[in-house]
């Protein structure tokens, strides 16, 4: 009975296989049609395939760095910005203290020479004011000198001559200073 169970059984898997529609040299034909085709693609088509594909990687690798390095020059544009921004700053603070300084120095010379211009226009003024009493003292002289003459006429009754008369009042005043 075990033999006959064996029996039915390589006939039943004989069997099988023929319903399933496996035929052994069919079978042996596309394994080896199959390797041929694999030995084709890996002599021919996966090199083109990997070349690609390291092309594509070296591509992204290349990308990379320039990402790295612009980021590294973008630092770098940054710190020289904030240099320059630094520089321009002091730059600008001592364009204002030197515009202030130069302020400064234009208001004191306004002053000075304002002042040197008041003291000029003072010092015209009391020429001016001493010219005009030595003017007033002279014109007052004068007159003191025809009112004592015209008194001592009145006085005496007569006219001496006027070389007399300027000689007695000449006298007359100074004894008076």
């Amino acid at each position: 009975m075990v033999t006959q169970f064996a029996s039915a059984q390589t006939e039943e898997k004989a069997d099988i296989l023929t319903s399933l529609g496996i035929d052994w040299t069919l079978l042996g034909l596309q394994l080896v049609a199959f390797l041929i085709l694999v030995w084709l693609l890996g002599k021919f088509v996966y090199p083109v395939f990997l070349k690609i594909v390291d092309e594509r990687q070296a591509k992204v690798e290349e990308g990379v760095k320039a990402a790295e390095n612009a980021e590294k020059k973008a630092g770098e544009a940054q710190a020289k910005i904030e240099e320059s921004l630094k520089t321009a700053r002091s730059e600008a603070a001592d364009i204002v203290s030197t515009a202030k300084a130069e302020a400064t120095r234009m208001i004191e010379k306004a002053e000075t020479d304002a002042k040197k211009r008041s003291d000029r226009i003072v010092a015209e003024a009391h020429e001016s004011l001493e010219k005009d009493v030595i003017a007033a003292r002279k014109a007052l002289h004068n007159e003191t000198l025809n009112l004592v003459a015209q008194a001592t006429e009145k006085v005496v009754g007569k006219t001496v001559s006027s070389k007399v008369d300027e000689s007695l009042i000449s006298a007359a005043v100074k004894e008076a200073k």
